[in-house]
């Protein structure tokens, strides 16, 4: 059972994902919260495995609840919720420690297979902003004057899933790029995960950019 704590201020908004994810038998809320700190004392207590986290909160924000939670070394993953799309505070919340990002215009049906896909260990970004998000942000990091030197312990061929990962690729589409098994795909993701001493994919993308082993696309 995937255990999930809703934080939104919006009384609404949570009573509509508390109405879908009811009818998901893999799926229990745990626990709701107004704003930021609520959400950080109830993860405390509730041990969630997933955190449904609004950006824009009273008291204190998600950003601010996402770093702190990290600090702490709790083990749920955030799943951050926003209706901007291009929100410097939604890429913050991911360089923080959040394990996704989805809109609130995605469909029921993308809210439950992300809680799932976060609460399985992997990460997750809105497949129609992933780009764009990265792109914008990336271009305001400063270029390293050498990429990280943790990159040195990969082998070539992490390196190559690693970089398209950073590309917004799928472990599917990486599988179907490289001419490799998906599972094996799977186990070069999980390798270079542990070799960066990276929590998941999301932290690979970003760190990925700001080393300079991927740049954004010229006129994005």
């Amino acid at each position: 059972m995937i255990r999930v704590l809703l934080a939104d201020d919006q009384a609404l908004v949570r009573g509509g994902f508390q109405m879908i994810l009811a009818s998901q038998p893999d799926i229990e809320v745990v626990g709701e919260a107004e704003d930021g700190r609520q959400a950080i004392d109830l993860t405390n207590r509730l041990m969630p495995d997933v955190i449904l986290m609004d950006v824009r909160m009273p008291v204190l924000d998600g950003l601010e609840a996402t770093r702190r939670l990290v600090e702490l070394g709790t083990s749920a993953r955030i799943l951050i919720l926003t209706t901007f799309d291009l929100d410097e505070y939604v890429y913050a919340a991911i360089r923080a420690g959040a394990s996704g990002f989805l809109l609130k215009d995605a469909r029921p049906s993308q809210l439950v297979d992300a809680i799932r896909v976060i609460a399985d260990g992997e990460a997750l970004l809105a497949p129609a902003v992933t780009k764009r998000l990265l792109d914008r942000f990336a271009e305001t990091l400063p270029t390293p004057e050498e990429r990280a030197p943790a990159l040195a312990t990969l082998t070539e061929r992490e390196r190559d899933v690693l970089e398209l990962v950073a590309s917004g690729l799928s472990n599917s589409e990486i599988a179907e790029r490289l001419f490799l098994g998906e599972t094996t795909v799977k186990t070069h993701v999980s390798s270079l995960l542990r070799k960066l001493g990276l929590r998941d994919r999301v932290q690979a993308v970003v760190l990925a950019y700001e080393a300079g082993l991927v740049r954004p696309a010229a006129g994005s």
